[in-house]
């Protein structure tokens, strides 16, 4: 049997986020506003760099990659992100690659991994000014959910920790509990993005003109478009252009330097996969029996 999903939800059963005294977080402080939303992405959004690297890296030094895995899954996810900026509609050889690297594995143990990880890699790197923002949603008694081209597991557990109320993301093919290394439609990514949150609208009974919309990438075009409010985070150049033009708002977080290295090209991200692939050869040679 396959089981597929593409929002993940938390809440009580009536549209109001649950698990507040567990995330040690304040309840709403106001009533539920039933109507309206924000969405945030999460790499470079709501997170220094990206959520898939991060996970990789916890990965590595838990010895599940290998050298040459690590450097594979950089190649295959550097391909991925030039294919799907530089031709939209043809993806279909990157969609194949883009969770190979899980083929096999179980569900449950990804996810446990990915918590493991978000506590020891990703929490950290949090932007406490986007926190702020989807705080500032939460405690006007609107939902909020994460939006991303990550694997939607990753992208559960990321909203679970940061107690938001759910997360829509990158879908893939299950079969007895297990990754078979195929995606269930398409890539959440670009105008898959806007359209996943259309339909959530319609299910959740949003209006799409009240709700916010956070993104760093001009990728993110169609979904900042979709809703009445979007806003420019950590903007990359192309997106800080469009963000002027239009009137948006834009936030940013970073800072001198340390903005130059954390804001990585969102045609290539080439910097960030030889990172990654660099790090885990690093951790690959110092783990290796002598």
């Amino acid at each position: 049997m396959v089981r597929s999903r593409k929002v993940t939800v938390s809440t009580d059963g009536h549209g109001h986020t649950a698990g507040w005294a567990e995330t040690g977080l304040a309840a709403p402080a106001m009533p539920a506003d039933d109507s309206a939303a924000a969405f945030f992405d999460i790499d470079n959004t709501m997170m220094q760099g990206a959520s898939i690297y991060w996970f990789a890296r916890g990965l590595a030094a838990r010895n599940h990659f290998t050298a040459v895995d690590l450097a594979r899954f950089g190649w295959q996810q550097l391909r991925f992100r030039v294919l799907a900026t530089e031709h939209a509609g043809d993806m279909s050889r990157a969609k194949e690659a883009a969770l190979a690297f899980v083929r096999g594995w179980r569900v449950d143990d990804v996810e446990h991994l990915a918590e493991e990880i978000f506590d020891e890699l990703m929490a950290p790197r949090i932007w406490a000014g986007t926190r702020r923002l989807a705080q500032h949603h939460l405690n006007s008694g609107q939902r909020v959910w994460l939006v991303s081209a990550a694997p939607v597991e990753i992208g559960r557990v990321i909203a679970a920790r940061l107690g938001l109320t759910g997360a829509i993301g990158t879908v893939a093919e299950i079969v007895d509990g297990a990754y078979t290394g195929r995606l269930v439609g398409d890539v959440m990514h670009g105008p898959a993005k806007a359209e996943a949150v259309t339909q959530l609208a319609a299910v959740e009974g949003l209006e799409l003109a009240r709700c916010a919309a956070y993104s760093d990438s001009c990728n993110d075009l169609p979904l900042l478009s979709a809703v009445g409010r979007a806003v420019a985070v950590n903007p990359d150049g192309a997106l800080l252009r469009e963000a002027r033009d239009r009137g948006w708002e834009v936030r940013d977080f970073r800072t001198g330097r340390r903005a130059v290295r954390i804001a990585v090209p969102s045609t290539a991200a080439a910097g960030l996969l030889a990172g990654a692939v660099t790090a885990g050869l690093a951790l690959h040679r110092r783990r290796r029996p002598t």
